[in-house]
């Protein structure tokens, strides 16, 4: 088990959530671990890292597996110009790889949004921690677990 999946199992267990962590079948995209889990594909919680122009802040947003960020949106959620944050700066920043982001198990607190549509359903799934893993939770636990702001910023 790598230690990111690791990381993230820990992060679940020590929040006291229901950890049902499981493979996708080497899927790569949301369309893929869609499949592989059995879901409608924006019951998958894509992890997008954004960072702000003028400094090292990074702000996740998730995101319903159908739908993409509006850059415009999120920048003004999060009250700060952002543009989509390079591999080098997701992985120093999270200490995961793009692709296997989790919401949960970063290495520092990340200030994190959450897609509205995510709401709209009773379970979804999260990338755990590698881009072949997801984990399965209720959006409003997640919410509580990430401590997310629920937001209008998807197309």
């Amino acid at each position: 088990m790598s230690k990111s999946l690791k990381r993230v199992r820990a992060a679940l267990e020590a929040a006291g959530a229901a950890v049902d962590i499981r493979e996708t079948d080497g899927a790569r995209t949301a369309e893929m671990a869609a499949k592989a889990v059995n879901c409608h594909v924006d019951q998958i919680a894509k992890s997008i890292i954004f960072q702000a122009q003028d400094s090292e802040t990074v702000v996740l947003f998730l995101t319903a597996g159908g739908r993409q960020v509006d850059l415009a949106a999120a920048s003004a959620l999060a009250g700060l110009a952002l543009q989509r944050a390079d591999a080098t700066v997701v992985r120093n920043q999270t200490g995961f790889a793009i692709g296997g982001v989790s919401p949960v198990g970063h290495l520092s607190p990340i200030r994190v949004f959450m897609d509205e549509h995510l709401m709209a359903f009773e379970q979804i799934w999260a990338a755990a921690g590698t881009p072949h893993h997801v984990f399965c939770i209720e959006p409003k636990e997640l919410c509580a677990l990430t401590r997310a702001e629920i937001g209008a910023f998807s197309l």
